[in-house]
């Protein structure tokens, strides 16, 4: 909770395939959240987008020249995107700064991302960005799906494997958004998920409109593939909340904050605490790796640890054992055994 006692933004990361409506689907929800006399709070990561439909706080296009990026480094535009992006977290440390300042006065922070999903999948930037993210404030991952593309069973199980690598890989509450519902209706999608052999059916009834008359109306490789990855995912779906959104229209855009305030809940009942304990055992180690160290650098030192034997006095021993031939005789200068013992208590013992 925040000082004055208002609840935590939640974080709307929205990540999905080039072309399935990020942008879009941004400008809708932005003009929603000003029906509703709450504005929201939208960064855009986007550094190659030519122009964006809504007005964006924190813009990356205004700290970073994508195409002076390609230049630079001679890449190309995929390429300059992920370098692009990759240059912006190494600062997004303020980003974040700017975005806590504002988290009183706004109930949602929106984050529109580039097309390129190997952001999210394998790249540093996307998992600087997830973990700064969720580590300060409640945060939700919105996939957008291209709805009509997905109409064909393999498309599909495409966008399905990604956003399952991406939930997997940012651990945090993910809501699918089928966009587009205006064109093609999101109801096959959600009964391909809830029955496999809906599925199946829908399958079976591709491969007989592929193998035409002719065909011999085995499985190919394909399908059985497909099979395969759709009975893996049979536990992946149950966790999902799907809902249908027309950017154009506005349908469904209620619905889709309403389980985004299901996910916040999710996240601080179930992701913060394991979060928290995720850190405190990333602390745990790097603690028991310091002491290791210190250890074996005092072992090294020939510096004894006589306060842990039973009834022994550490200022009563002899802390250093000088054992370099040729040495001189002891000077007779008194050695302070207090500091001594204090200098190896700063090391935590």
């Amino acid at each position: 909770m925040l000082k004055s006692g208002k609840k935590q933004p939640i974080v709307i990361i929205t990540i999905g395939m080039a072309g399935s409506g990020k942008t879009t689907f941004v400008q809708r929800i932005n003009a929603h959240l000003h029906q509703r006399n709450s504005p929201p709070y939208i960064v855009n990561l986007d550094p190659a987008v030519a122009h964006v439909p809504f007005d964006a706080n924190i813009d990356i296009r205004d700290t970073v020249n994508y195409e002076e990026v390609m230049k630079q480094y001679n890449l190309g535009p995929n390429g300059g995107i992920l370098t692009s992006l990759n240059l912006f977290t190494t600062k997004f440390d303020q980003v974040l700064n700017l975005i806590e300042k504002r988290a009183e006065t706004v109930d949602y922070v929106i984050l529109d991302t580039p097309g390129q999903i190997e952001i999210f999948t394998w790249s540093a930037s996307g998992a600087i960005i997830t973990d700064a993210i969720a580590s300060s404030l409640p945060t939700v991952v919105a996939y957008i799906i291209d709805t009509p593309r997905s109409v064909a069973p393999a498309t599909f199980m495409s966008n399905m494997l990604y956003a399952c690598s991406i939930l997997y890989k940012t651990r945090l509450p993910f809501v699918l958004v089928f966009n587009k519902t205006d064109v093609t209706p999101h109801d096959f999608a959600v009964g391909w998920m809830k029955d496999f052999e809906a599925f199946q059916a829908a399958l079976a009834e591709r491969g007989s409109q592929v193998d035409g008359p002719n065909g011999n109306g085995e499985p190919t490789y394909m399908d059985s593939l497909m099979t395969s990855m759709s009975l893996v995912l049979d536990e992946f779906y149950k966790h999902l909340t799907a809902v249908g959104v027309s950017s154009v229209t506005g349908e469904g855009v209620a619905d889709f904050f309403k389980a985004v305030d299901e996910a916040g809940i999710e996240y601080e009942n179930e992701y913060r605490p394991e979060n928290e304990r995720l850190m405190k055992q990333r602390e745990d180690i790097l603690r028991d790796h310091q002491e290791e160290s210190v250890s074996r650098l005092m072992k090294d030192l020939k510096v004894r640890e006589p306060w842990k034997g039973p009834g022994r006095d550490p200022r009563e021993d002899s802390w250093v054992e000088a054992e370099a031939e040729g040495e001189e005789e002891d000077s007779g200068e008194d050695i302070d055994k207090s500091e001594c013992f204090t200098y190896v208590r700063g090391y935590g013992f």
